[in-house]
């Protein structure tokens, strides 16, 4: 394949690396790329994981990501129905390293600004268990669908998608985040291993426009950092000009933040400020200079896995005697997302309605999202906190309520999350966000569904990919060999008996649902983990409600 790499990028690179490491460098392109997957921890642990899956025995861990494996090329983990489950993304291994850095604690508010497909967020996701909250963003509009729908696979509840540039998120998200990841669109040079179309990319997208557009984001970014906070940035590029020398103008520009220098393991080296030009370190001191050395490079010549550079920053705090958003967490907290009950407690699923704000009444003009993105909510004040279906005509809320009462056995507890209704749909939002009116917001929180022309309310496969199994009243499960599995995960009409109530028989008749026979949603799981809804219409019929664009093809 080295013959086939670009001649000004060859030159460019046995100037800087010279001798017997450029010769390695080239030798590594004759190598065989490698293959990754990381365990979803909102699902499960890697020892579940590894006792259910047929690859358990057979993958090796990648040793800069706890969660990380390496996978043989000939294995297809994307056809298994674990895929399908959520239970891991397949991630080139590489890429895992940034959110390593990033050190995302449970509780912590998380902005992923240039997020698209999404592996990045839904490995934050893993870190953060549910509390706090994720924003994952991506200006470019075609590249939102799959970043919303990675999110909603992993089971993340605590998420916002957003489709805007950095310049407008910084007007609303001031000094608001405590951990930024910017893995800004580069060059790719780090990425023609892995995917030879990379190398015309190249040819098109200058170093030199990336560079600006680099610079940009960064300066933004900064803005959104709370004081004390943490901000990685990466590339997957080798370009010293998209690399160090970006870092080396953003400590010149932002003398309140510093480099976290970050230990050379695993075969990582240290940053470069030597090849770096004077008009590229102008306005910077020799000792802030040499702070780029503790970036660090992966090249694939030294480690199983494709060139990227990353660099670890943090925000000084404020220094006028306030507690920084660090001291805030380990003194009070900050989780506006409770975790997930853990198996067999009953959380109340029906909360959010009264004093904090959110139970929002849908009028006959309804709201929701308008053609340019930007949200529009339904009108209306408190919710009635109503569940009985003749209460839902105009309430998508008191039809959510309905569903739940009759659905579920508890997702969430009162007051860690807002309801919130954009027309018919409804989305429950991790408290503390500001408002998002004026952005571009593909997903305002977890959708977990929407009310139809009839009052009804329709739960989305979000909805059924963030439960657990045990928070559905009715489930079908079946094993990972099973056909039934696979035949619902390709879209068929299923004939199988209904399943009984996860409930007590006294908790039955007390919500007066056990009357025969049942027709209504189920939860179709996978050795324990949520597929997606099927729905019984007449006897021992399945309808399968999993959307085309999540199917097994």
């Amino acid at each position: 394949m080295a013959g086939f790499l670009p001649l000004a990028f060859t030159n460019k690179m046995e100037k800087l690396l010279g001798g017997k490491e450029y010769e390695r460098f080239i030798d590594s392109y004759q190598a065989p790329r490698v293959y990754g997957l990381r365990i979803n921890r909102l699902k499960l642990d890697t020892a579940h994981w590894k006792s259910l899956s047929p690859l358990g025995e057979a993958v090796r861990p990648i040793p800069w990501a706890e969660d990380g494996f390496y996978y043989a090329e000939g294995e297809r983990p994307g056809k298994h129905p674990h895929y399908h489950a959520g239970l891991y993304y397949i991630q080139e291994p590489s890429a895992m390293a940034p959110v390593e850095l990033l050190d995302v604690q449970p509780g912590h508010r998380v902005l992923d600004l240039c997020a698209a497909p999404g592996g990045k967020s839904t490995q934050i996701a893993g870190k953060l268990q549910g509390s706090g909250v994720i924003v994952s963003n991506d200006n470019a509009k075609e590249r939102t669908k799959a970043l919303a729908k990675n999110i909603e696979l992993a089971g993340v509840r605590n998420a916002v998608v957003l489709n805007e540039e950095p310049a407008a998120l910084a007007r609303v998200f001031s000094s608001w985040f405590d951990r930024i990841l910017v893995d800004a669109p580069c060059s790719g040079e780090g990425m023609f291993r892995k995917d030879e179309s990379m190398i015309a990319e190249w040819e098109k997208h200058s170093i030199e426009r990336c560079s600006v557009m680099q610079c940009s984001i960064l300066k933004d970014a900064a803005q959104m950092l709370a004081p004390g906070g943490k901000l990685v940035y990466s590339t997957c590029t080798f370009s010293p000009e998209e690399n160090e020398a970006q870092i080396a103008l953003f400590l010149a520009e932002h003398p309140d933040f510093e480099v976290v220098p970050v230990k050379p393991q695993y075969g990582w080296t240290s940053g470069q400020p030597d090849w770096l030009a004077e008009s590229e370190t102008a306005g910077l001191s020799d000792e802030r200079l040499a702070f780029i050395g503790g970036t660090v490079r992966l090249w694939p010549q030294n480690i199983e896995g494709e060139g990227h550079y990353a660099a670890l920053l943090q925000r000084k705090d404020n220094g006028e005697g306030g507690s920084s958003r660090e001291l805030e967490l380990e003194e009070a907290g900050d989780v506006s997302f409770e975790p997930r009950p853990s198996h067999g407690k009953r959380a109340d699923h029906r909360g959010g309605r009264g004093d904090n704000g959110a139970a929002l009444r849908a009028s006959e003009k309804r709201g929701g999202s308008g053609k340019d993105g930007k949200l529009r909510k339904t009108a209306g004040g408190k919710g009635s906190g109503a569940s009985r279906q003749s209460d839902t005509a105009l309430d998508p809320l008191a039809a959510w309520r309905a569903f739940a009462e009759a659905q579920l056995s508890g997702v969430f507890d009162d007051g860690t999350a807002r309801l919130q209704a954009y027309g018919s749909r409804i989305y429950l939002q991790p408290q503390g966000l500001p408002p998002l009116d004026g952005l571009r917001v593909i997903r305002a929180g977890w959708f977990i569904g929407e009310m139809n022309s009839r009052g009804v309310f329709e739960p989305s496969q979000p909805l059924a990919m963030g439960l657990r199994q045990e928070e559905a009243l009715r489930t079908l499960n079946w094993s990972a060999d099973d056909p039934s599995a696979v035949r619902y995960l390709k879209g068929e009409t299923l004939f199988v008996e209904p399943p009984k109530l996860n409930v007590s028989a006294d908790e039955e008749n007390e919500r007066g649902i056990n009357t025969p026979p049942f027709k209504g949603y189920v939860l179709v799981c996978v050795d324990g983990f949520p597929l997606g809804w099927g729905k019984y219409a007449d006897g021992r019929m399945l309808k399968n409600e999993l959307p085309a664009g999540w199917r097994l093809i």
